[in-house]
């Protein structure tokens, strides 16, 4: 898995060491925030949630694609933190993120058809669907609003910079944006507030 998603990001358009360079430094300090965060095995686990979030997001800004690889190592991920929650509640707490996980997907889910029978074309690909279930997987339900319009408000951002700095106004009306390059982020920033404010369920 590790492999074939590192291969994925060298063989996409070229990129300078800058950008090289940009990447590391964010996956090393997102790692760190969670350790700080959580000094202990929960904190491990979120800087796991932190690498692979980010590689989604490099990955689909270059290439338009979430690898299912990187989705299945999120939600394995998730389900293990659900695990740790509580020793004596395993089984509970498994099945509260499935829970979670499964009514996220099913509402992208349904958010891409009605976007294709209105709109002719899809506005959400299947990635962005089983993403929104990592997102149910990892994070409480209070937290999970949150995510998606911080997502959502920053999807908006690029797209109105881009319209308005955009070189050919009949482009920047049909300019497309992965939105697995800001949902995934998302995810990670959520599990940070999560755990910095904690809500009891």
């Amino acid at each position: 898995m590790l492999t074939r998603w590192s291969s994925l990001i060298s063989q996409t358009r070229a990129t300078t060491s800058t950008d090289e360079i940009t990447i590391l430094l964010a996956g090393a300090a997102s790692i760190a925030a969670s350790l700080i965060v959580l000094p202990n095995a929960h904190g491990v686990v979120g800087g796991g949630l932190a690498i692979l979030m980010l590689a989604i997001a490099v990955i689909d800004a270059r290439r338009f694609i979430i690898p299912n690889e990187l989705t299945a190592g999120a939600l394995a991920l998730g389900f293990l933190n659900a695990a740790m929650q509580d020793p004596g509640l395993v089984l509970d707490s498994l099945g509260a993120a499935a829970l979670r996980g499964a009514i996220m997907a099913i509402a992208f889910l349904s958010l891409r058809i009605l976007y294709r029978r209105i709109r002719g074309h899809d506005g959400i690909g299947l990635g962005d669907v089983k993403l929104a279930g990592v997102a149910g997987v990892w994070l409480d339900w209070w937290v999970l609003p949150i995510a998606i319009e911080i997502a959502a408000l920053a999807a908006i951002a690029a797209y109105a910079v881009r319209f308005l700095y955009g070189r050919r106004p009949s482009a920047r009306l049909k300019a497309k944006l992965p939105f697995g390059l800001f949902l995934a982020p998302a995810i990670w920033v959520g599990w940070l507030l999560e755990v910095l404010f904690e809500i009891p369920s």
